[in-house]
């Protein structure tokens, strides 16, 4: 996937553009955390832990696997989403009432 970004030609519209995109993930990000608040009511129901090894895996292979589909490097990918990851699931565990080792 590659995006035209000619139009961009001086560093004022670059940054407009990149602040745009930012509110964009932003945006997005405020999403997945109401789904993590989601996933914590549904595994309190299920007697689940917040971090489940298998699934924090699954993830981070999905994240790296996007980011070669999405033409940026899977390494950055997959650092960015494990930081996420320990924070949705630090999230999810004070929704569960579990101890900080989790």
């Amino acid at each position: 996937m590659t995006d035209d970004y000619a139009h961009l030609t001086d560093m004022a519209a670059l940054r407009a553009e990149m602040d745009r995109l930012d509110r964009e993930l932003a945006a997005l990000l405020g999403r997945r955390s109401r789904l993590i608040d989601r996933a914590a009511e549904i595994k309190a129901g299920a007697g689940l832990p917040a971090r489940i090894e298998s699934r924090v895996e699954e993830v981070a292979a999905n994240a790296r696997r996007n980011a070669l589909q999405a033409g940026y490097d899977p390494d950055l990918a997959e650092a960015l989403w494990r930081l996420m990851m320990d924070h949705f699931i630090a999230q999810e565990a004070r929704a569960l009432g579990e101890d900080d080792d989790g």
